[in-house]
């Protein structure tokens, strides 16, 4: 019996075959995998999964594949860090950060694309594309050259030049857009019609957005198979958001986790492009549209695609949709590794700020199970802090000039001492 029912739309529920598509004929709703939960629930236990691969394949049974050959980046499997210090900081006494910095091209993207490629290849596609904020190009690009297929990235033409290089070293074809993310998304969708190619977050999504529910699968493992009281998810386009708490339920479903999840899920934004906390504060399921102005480039997506459906989640879990500045930012980049020796990227800072507020306005008890998503490396957007960190201190190579120097400068004395 197939653990896979079809892609199946969201909105009316016509069932359709695993084909390369992403949208429904019949009310133009989007697509998503529906599994037979029966037939995986026999496959599935935690001695199963603590013996396979330390990957986002140890879950392979709850994931969009069949018997086709994967394609294996090692993504995944990413620690989940007891922040103990932040959480002295923020008064939270089980805050856990899950630390996506360290997969393959810095960032939880590497997932996702994963499956996407996989499914691709054995579509029998031969070029893997993808619109992007940077991240998710990089993780195409890096899949493309391991699996032997050509890539085709397209990016904003104002991305990081960090990002850029990130991108580029796998030597895809990278094409710069003037515009913003939905500009470019908007263009690759006509590309996608016209050309047949494979486009990650385009026609194989409902395969590509599957991969996001491994991060709900190694947190509750890693908690010893329990789900968390909060979870603070960066969001740009609302998919990772929406498939997080997707996967957590699965979990009890197939009898991984023993209670029903109870998971407050928080949508956290950048002020400067919150579409989803703008309608969560008019108390609305319809998102309008922005036009991003942030620091936060990974998340800034004017249209999200799964707005709407992330708004329902908040509504089901009773959890929040909060936004912070751009300077706010900043501060959660810098208070995350001045705490825990963790470099986030903007989209990580937003997560922390937004702990931060959330735990002074008293919206998290001090005991609660938090869970905070860390989802790129600061590597990827060092422009973001690099002004705003105090300069080396510079002396001649000499006993006297080292001695004088801290003399003057307690800082530094106190960082030897």
């Amino acid at each position: 019996m197939s653990r896979l029912r079809g892609l199946q739309c969201r909105e009316c529920g016509h069932l359709y075959g695993l084909l390369p598509i992403h949208v429904c004929e019949l009310c133009f709703g989007p697509l998503e995998v529906a599994y037979d939960y029966d037939a995986i629930r026999p496959l599935v236990s935690r001695e199963a999964i603590a013996a396979g691969p330390q990957t986002i394949w140890r879950y392979r049974a709850l994931l969009p594949v069949e018997d086709e050959p994967i394609i294996e980046t090692y993504a995944g499997c990413t620690p989940l860090v007891k922040a103990d210090n932040l959480g002295r900081l923020l008064g939270l006494n089980q805050l856990y950060v899950k630390n996506d910095t360290v997969n393959p091209t810095f960032s939880f993207k590497d997932r996702p694309v994963a499956i996407a490629g996989t499914k691709a290849r054995a579509f029998g596609f031969d070029t893997f594309a993808c619109a992007s904020t940077g991240n998710l190009a990089a993780a195409v690009a890096a899949c493309g050259a391991r699996a032997g297929m050509r890539a085709v990235v397209f990016i904003p033409a104002d991305l990081e030049p960090s990002k850029v290089t990130n991108i580029g070293i796998y030597d895809p074809t990278l094409v710069a857009v003037h515009g913003n993310y939905d500009d470019v998304n908007r263009l690759c969708s006509e590309i996608a019609d016209k050309y047949g190619w494979a486009f990650a977050n385009i026609n194989v999504r409902p395969y590509y957005a599957e991969g996001s529910k491994t991060l709900a699968y190694e947190v509750a493992e890693q908690l010893g198979w329990r789900t968390p009281d909060h979870a603070i998810v960066p969001t740009g386009s609302g998919s990772m958001f929406t498939k997080i708490w997707k996967g957590f339920q699965e979990l009890h479903r197939v009898g991984l986790v023993d209670e029903a999840p109870r998971t407050r899920m928080t949508v956290a934004q950048a002020t400067g492009c919150a579409p989803v906390v703008d309608a969560f504060d008019r108390r609305t399921l319809n998102v309008a549209p922005v036009k991003p102005d942030t620091i936060a480039k990974s998340l800034a997506i004017g249209n999200p695609a799964d707005g709407y459906y992330s708004l329902k989640v908040i509504k089901e879990t009773g959890g929040w949709a909060v936004s912070v500045t751009d300077a706010e930012v900043v501060e959660g980049i810098k208070l995350l590794a001045q705490t825990e020796g963790i470099f986030a990227e903007t989209a990580g800072g937003v997560s922390v700020a937004v702990a931060r507020k959330l735990a002074e306005s008293g919206r998290i008890a001090p005991d609660e199970t938090v869970v905070v998503y860390v989802t790129g490396n600061g590597l990827k957007t060092p422009e973001a802090v690099a002004d705003r960190l105090a300069p080396p201190i510079t002396i001649a190579a000499t006993m006297e000039a080292f001695e004088a120097a801290l003399a003057v400068d307690q800082r530094g004395a106190a960082a030897v001492a």
